[in-house]
C-alpha cells in the first residue's frame, strides 16, 4: 500500500468515526520524516481515543499496521504513527492550543490534488 493510499484510508476512517475538521497536510518538501500529515478533531477525549483506535484497526487491516501509536488514557490528543503517514487526533482545546496546521505552515492539500 503506497503513502497515498494509507492517508486515503485514514481519511476514511475519520469520516466514519465522524471526526471533525480533517485536514490533510502535504509535508514531503518540508520534513524527511512523513509525506502526510492528518489532523482531526474529536468531540471529547473518549471520541478522540475511539479515533485513534479505528484508524490504527483500519490500517493494519489493510496491511499496513502502525509503527506506533501514543495515546494516554483519557487523551487530548492521540498520534497514530503509520511511517509515511502521520495522525494526530485531538480535542477542540488541544488542536486550538497546538496549532499543527500553523506550525507547518503549509496549506492542507486538495481533494484534487493528483499526488
Amino acid at each position: 500500500m503506497d503513502a497515498i493510499a494509507v492517508k486515503d484510508q485514514v481519511v476514511e476512517s475519520l469520516e466514519e468515526g465522524k471526526a471533525r475538521d480533517i485536514q490533510v497536510l502535504d509535508v514531503r518538501n518540508n520534513c524527511d520524516f512523513t509525506d502526510w500529515m492528518v489532523i482531526a478533531t474529536g468531540t471529547s477525549t473518549t471520541h478522540v481515543k475511539a479515533l485513534g483506535q479505528a484508524v490504527s484497526q483500519d490500517a493494519k487491516a489493510a496491511g499496513y499496521p502502525p509503527l506506533g501509536v501514543e495515546a494516554p488514557q483519557d487523551p487530548e490528543w492521540v498520534l497514530v504513527d503509520l511511517g509515511d503517514v502521520v495522525v494526530h487526533v485531538m480535542t477542540e482545546r488541544a488542536r486550538a492550543f497546538y496549532a499543527l496546521e500553523k506550525l507547518w505552515s503549509v496549506q492542507p492539500a486538495r481533494e484534487d490534488d493528483p499526488a
